[in-house]
């Protein structure tokens, strides 16, 4: 997997131990594992599969706020 520097948390985690998620990019995959278990598994996504998510998850908001 990739180095634990090129592991990212999102911007939206906090240190009350709620839910936490990490990525690594992985040239054209995309790395996803929980934060607190940095040991255990990982979801690896094809680069194009995250981008979509990430795009479909920001539209979603938009249209929630609207």
């Amino acid at each position: 997997m990739a180095e634990e520097a090129s592991w990212h948390k999102s911007s939206y985690s906090n240190d009350q131990g709620g839910s936490c998620v990490e990525i690594a990019n992985l040239t054209d995959q995309v790395g996803v594992r929980d934060s607190k278990d940095k040991t255990g598994p990982a979801l690896v996504v094809p680069a194009s599969t995250w981008s979509a998510f990430i795009a479909y998850v920001q539209e979603r908001r938009l249209d929630a706020t609207n």
